[in-house]
């Protein structure tokens, strides 16, 4: 994998996607004082940030408006043009970008920031018309239009998205069930006691959950069927599918021009392909070690933008930035939940509010903390990144006790 850095600053930026890390990307450039010509190539046209989707976007809190990352005229005010078609392939040496409907952009640098798709089910029925994923706004757009007071919504899938949208359906008056193959999902994200408080939350209010490996999807006169695996289980009937198991990398654009990929487009420490005026960013990215070592992608939004920043230091042969700990968000049935940091090495410290977990943190063996994770936080999650960053070894009895603040700790 190429390290060298550029003899000059390209004169024009090419990035393929509008994403956050897409748009970081460009946002990192101007901010640095870039001058040179920056465009985004994306169909769904200008970016927007999509964490809503699932949330008040959702709902019908919010509209497409408030969506924006930037108001409308930031790429006008800061000479970034949005071109919103689909690339069907890029040519890394010559820098051409083809677009679907025939167009071409050429640039110095081109940034992959191609994201993902939602991963289907490779079960009967997985395909059938009418399922629903949330990806992207025409996708949250699709689901709200289905979702209203005494509907039957089965999701499949109790991560993040589909945690979030069982809320929001609850919320709007639908019956939900919620099937996943995990007895205790995000354990590996926020930690064995959070984890079993949050997925409790859901039958808390009137979900059923179901702990099972869906085995099938059918379509009739009443609607959708769903089954497990498990044949005592039963049937699910319902009137709305939404299938919520992760995504793909998309790496094909990459694959086809040459680039290395591994569920991922590989990137250096700087976020460089294999090809010098190639780099890729976001959820789609998958970062290779000097050594060889393949790290884990990253598809939280705080990574998405640390992504774009580090992409477009690096275009700029500047010092790459230096990132702490990362972080991540989410929210359920009116509760915030925050995590930050590796929530499976060290061992557990937990702390309780009125009897129930509030917090988990991981201590290496010399105190030391490499990962939080709080509901309803406040600033906990704020003193543990500085306790984090700074490599500060704190006292596990104070730790445990809630009413020490932890941020008395980071100091």
């Amino acid at each position: 994998m190429s390290d060298a850095v550029p003899a000059r600053v390209p004169e024009s930026v090419a990035i393929i996607g509008g994403g956050l890390a897409g748009f970081t990307t460009a946002q990192s450039l101007r901010a640095s004082g870039y001058t040179g010509t920056v465009t985004i190539i994306d169909p769904e046209g200008t970016p927007y940030d999509r964490p809503p989707l699932s949330k008040d976007y959702l709902a019908g809190k919010a509209d497409a408006e408030q969506l924006g990352l930037v108001p409308a005229d930031w790429y006008a005010e800061n000479a970034v043009e949005v071109v919103p078609h689909r690339v069907d392939s890029i040519d890394p040496d010559s820098g051409i970008v083809r677009c679907a409907d025939g167009s071409r952009t050429q640039a110095e640098a081109i940034v992959l920031a191609l994201g993902g798709r939602p991963r289907m089910l490779p079960v009967p029925g997985g395909d059938l018309p009418g399922l629903h994923v949330l990806r992207t706004r025409a996708d949250a757009d699709a689901l709200r239009g289905e979702l209203a007071a005494g509907r039957r919504v089965c999701i499949i899938g109790a991560g993040l998205i589909g945690a979030e949208v069982a809320s929001t359906a609850v919320d709007v008056g639908c019956e939900v069930t919620l099937i996943d193959p995990v007895k205790i999902p995000l354990t590996a994200a926020v930690g064995v006691e959070l984890a079993n408080r949050l997925h409790a939350m859901h039958e808390e209010h009137g979900v059923q959950v179901v702990e099972g490996m869906t085995s099938s999807i059918t379509h009739g006169e009443e609607g959708y069927v769903v089954t497990t695996e498990d044949p005592t289980a039963g049937e699910f009937p319902a009137d709305v599918v939404l299938v919520a198991v992760g995504i793909v990398p998309n790496t094909e654009l990459a694959s086809t021009a040459g680039l290395d990929v591994d569920n991922g487009i590989l990137v250096d420490p700087a976020q460089k392909t294999t090809h010098p005026r190639v780099w890729a960013v976001g959820d789609a990215a998958r970062i290779r070690t000097a050594d060889g070592i393949l790290l884990r992608r990253h598809e939280h939004w705080e990574s998405a933008m640390r992504s774009g920043e580090t992409a477009a230091a690096s275009i700029l042969g500047r010092d790459l930035p230096r990132h702490g700990a990362a972080w991540m968000w989410t929210d359920r049935y009116g509760h915030h939940v925050e995590a930050i940091g590796d929530m499976t090495a060290g061992e557990p410290v937990v702390r309780t509010d009125n009897g129930r977990p509030s917090a988990e943190f991981r201590l290496d063996a010399d105190g030391t903390m490499v990962g939080a994770a709080a509901i309803d936080p406040g600033t906990t999650i704020r003193a543990a990144r500085r306790i984090i960053d700074r490599g500060i070894v704190v006292d596990q009895v104070q730790l445990a006790d809630s009413s020490v603040p932890l941020k008395k700790l980071a100091r």
